[in-house]
């Protein structure tokens, strides 16, 4: 996803209402549970700390962590969950790439085909359009939680961490690096007592391609409509929106 989209997806999980926000704990749930396959200890899985954090970040409540964690490890039985990565078209063709966690995926298969052909995009094939992403560490930082409106030393701490990009955006600080690197921008941010808005994996486009305004809007909403779905945990495009 393109900077602007993402820093609006921030925002707007930050102030989701009742009902979204059961949506967002629904995905943080299955995606903790996963991540705690690689051990339930987030001292010695740092995948599964940084879903903790995130959950926490939009106050998901420790009892519904923990059941999300027991799950994974296999001390509460439940659901099993596939992470599916789908490759697609949007409006003027743009790439897209849809991350799924799905405990069914023949029904997440034929919803992301129903709504793709509604917003006039289409599904394809593996490999149709991933070669145009690269896997990437990204860390947003907000604007209003630095402390100081220079940047500038902020900025040379995460490139001496291994920053490949910081870019100084109206609404905060992007910092992106080798997918490597992830936990060493997180020990910056740590050192200056400032939470990550976000923090992950990103697939990166590595060409950007240019959109009309209203093209822009037509992606937008394509967007929105996909991560409202319960099982689409994150969706990537190839446009400069």
């Amino acid at each position: 996803m393109s900077g602007h989209s993402k820093w609006s997806q921030i925002k707007r999980q930050k102030g989701a209402k009742d009902a979204r926000r059961s949506n967002i704990f629904a995905k943080l749930g299955k995606a903790i549970s996963i991540a705690a396959r690689g051990g339930k200890d987030p001292i010695d899985n740092f995948k599964l700390r940084m879903m903790m954090d995130k959950a926490r970040q939009v106050n998901m409540p420790n009892d519904t962590i923990e059941r999300a964690i027991k799950r994974g490890s296999g001390e509460l039985e439940g659901a099993t969950i596939e992470e599916i990565t789908y490759e697609g078209y949007g409006p003027e063709g743009v790439a897209l790439l849809i991350h799924t966690l799905t405990d069914n995926k023949n029904r997440t298969v034929a919803d992301l085909r129903h709504l793709l052909t509604e917003h006039r995009g289409s599904l394809g094939n593996t490999g149709s359009v991933s070669w145009q992403f690269s896997p990437k560490s990204v860390i947003r930082v907000m604007r209003q939680d630095l402390t100081t409106p220079d940047t500038s030393d902020l900025q040379l701490k995460f490139i001496d961490a291994g920053a490949e990009d910081v870019r100084d955006e109206e609404d905060g600080l992007t910092v992106i690096a080798d997918p490597k690197s992830l936990e060493a921008l997180q020990r910056v941010s740590a050192t200056i007592k400032v939470e990550p808005a976000s923090s992950g994996i990103e697939m990166i486009p590595t060409v950007p391609i240019k959109l009309t305004e209203s093209q822009k809007e037509q992606l937008h909403k394509l967007i929105e409509i996909l991560e409202e779905h319960d099982d689409v945990a994150g969706v990537y495009t190839n446009a400069d929106v």
